[in-house]
């Protein structure tokens, strides 16, 4: 891809902002962001209960990301990231050109996280082909029964199907992609986590032992693990709390911004009904968003209250993280 170099640069830039904006209130972003998301689509095949777009509770129009939108993103951003993820609310494989996405992020480690329904032997040989660098199937039980007690209408033997084609299509076809497993840790499946790891095991792929999130914390009593270690909240008289000091800074905002299907550029992956719109990039360009009005008065508001932010109070950050080292250190 043309001027990739761009990268390390912009990198500094971003850090030195990010720096800035934490010890004297800077609101600009002096680099472009390292890494972004894009939705290809906010439809979903299941009706998952806690997610935003299965269980019905977004309120946002409904559609699939247009590739000439697409197409310019990548072109102006491109030369600056070195990250992209093609999801994020909804099922990327429902897009009708959903194989065309992959390959136009030249140079880019591009994912795609799936609930895995769509992985057919010759969907599978297509990923593997794709350029895509990573490849996250979600797998939240090791049976019918379990599976589809968060996964609603999934289909766990499809799912595992899936996976095999995948771990097949990597083998035969030497492909870079990396496959990894995503289990969702939650009260009805931890027990089944030894399972889910031999599985993993079994064909290859890495696995990310993930806590869970739910849309009102009310519910937390409903999913939470009995291992606390995997909990995303944590109790206090009588009610969950996310487990984070909230302090007044996100990486986010300087590094890694989320573009709905329909060109909406909103802060991060929390905002699932894109409450925060930051622009619209059927109007103008990133650049003009980036350090536009509306982000730096977000930044601000984060900079100075961010515990008074709806979408903040549940983010995780600091939090999966440390689930993923520990089960990544279980694994060596």
């Amino acid at each position: 891809m043309a001027g990739r170099n761009a990268g390390p640069v912009n990198a500094i830039r971003a850090a030195y902002s990010f720096m800035t904006a934490t010890t004297m209130q800077n609101l600009s972003a002096a680099g472009m962001p390292l890494s972004v998301s894009v939705e290809l689509t906010n439809h979903c095949n299941l009706n998952c209960p806690e997610c935003a777009s299965g269980s019905g509770l977004m309120k946002r129009e409904r559609g699939f990301m247009d590739i000439e939108l697409y197409k310019s993103v990548v072109s102006e951003l491109g030369r600056y990231l070195y990250y992209l993820n093609l999801y994020f609310q909804g099922e990327p494989m429902l897009h009708p050109q959903f194989f065309s996405f992959p390959g136009l992020a030249d140079g880019i480690y591009t994912v795609v996280s799936t609930n895995g329904h769509f992985l057919s032997v010759e969907n599978s040989g297509k990923l593997a082909e794709s350029g895509l660098k990573k490849l996250i199937v979600s797998l939240d039980g090791m049976d019918q029964d379990i599976y589809s007690t968060y996964r609603k209408n999934g289909d766990f033997e499809k799912v595992k199907s899936g996976i095999r084609n995948i771990a097949e299509a990597i083998r035969t076809k030497h492909s870079p992609l990396r496959l990894e497993i995503q289990f969702l840790v939650n009260r009805f499946n931890e027990h089944q986590i030894p399972q889910a790891r031999r599985f993993a095991a079994e064909t290859g792929a890495s696995i990310r032992l993930k806590s869970m999130q739910v849309n009102d914390t009310k519910d937390a009593v409903k999913w939470m693990p009995a291992n606390r270690k995997f909990r995303r909240y944590e109790e206090e008289d009588g009610e969950f709390r996310i487990k984070s000091r909230l302090p007044d800074r996100c990486l986010r905002l300087w590094f890694n911004p989320v573009i709905t299907w329909n060109g909406k550029v909103i802060p991060c992956c929390f905002d699932k009904d894109a409450e925060f719109v930051m622009g619209d990039l059927n109007r103008d360009s990133f650049r003009t968003i980036w350090n536009g009005p509306a982000y730096k008065e977000f930044r601000k508001q984060v900079l100075t209250g961010r515990r008074k932010i709806g979408i903040c109070r549940n983010c995780t950050s600091g939090i999966n993280l440390k689930i993923s080292r520990a089960s990544y250190l279980r694994r060596q």
